[in-house]
């Protein structure tokens, strides 16, 4: 099943790569110190070395990529059911987020104002969204969804979850997006909202498997 994954995969580090070439390109006009992290309040509070930054962050990024698709593929007693357009596209998180990541990392370094705490919000909400809406699609698997006991023991049960899952996924990923513009008051909400995604379907899932869900 790698085999059939392998063109995508190899196009997909390329892209994770191509933040490098950027940094080669405006190597001369980086900062020495390089910022590689960001507090809630979208302010730098972590830095490294440009050559880490520009070099040792893609490549990072690769590796996780790797691991993950070939562990995936090869070691998942379910891997038959990644197959399909649904796993080619989550092949394509860690390369949008190499590129999102890197983008944000230079212009900050150059002194652009990316206005991360907006920026951030609004990309992990659309993308909670997108996941909601492929949640309700997901098959039975040991890799991706939602993999408790009962939802990896019982098909149903797993079935059921994630239609359940899909949509509250949606509803919270749409009040960070909001949380993301309306600035001081967002944290709590985004905190609410991530916790709810996390404990609402835990709890439905739970309660079929002890029967009190019919």
């Amino acid at each position: 099943m790698l085999k059939k994954y392998g063109k995508t995969l190899i196009i997909a580090t390329i892209v994770i790569l191509l933040p490098m070439l950027a940094g080669v390109i405006l190597w001369d006009r980086l900062p020495e110190k390089f910022p590689t992290h960001f507090n809630t309040a979208g302010e730098v509070d972590g830095w490294s070395s440009k050559a880490f930054g520009v070099f040792g962050l893609p490549l990072i990024l690769v590796a996780v990529q790797w691991l993950c698709t070939v562990g995936s593929l090869k070691l998942d007693p379910k891997a038959e059911n990644l197959e399909g357009k649904v796993f080619s596209l989550v092949l394509w998180f860690i390369p949008l987020l190499s590129l999102v990541m890197n983008t944000l990392v230079y212009c900050t370094a150059l002194g652009v104002d990316m206005n991360v705490q907006i920026i951030m919000p609004l990309l992990i909400g659309l993308l909670m969204v997108i996941i909601g809406n492929w949640l309700p699609k997901c098959k039975q698997t040991y890799t991706l969804g939602i993999k408790l006991p009962w939802t990896l023991a019982d098909e149903n049960n797993w079935n059921r979850t994630h239609r359940f899952a899909g949509p509250v996924w949606v509803a919270c990923g749409m009040v960070i997006m909001v949380c993301g513009l309306i600035g001081g008051a967002f944290l709590w909400l985004m905190l609410a909202a991530f916790v709810v995604m996390i404990a609402a379907p835990t709890v439905y899932s739970y309660l079929m498997f002890k029967g009190k869900i019919k």
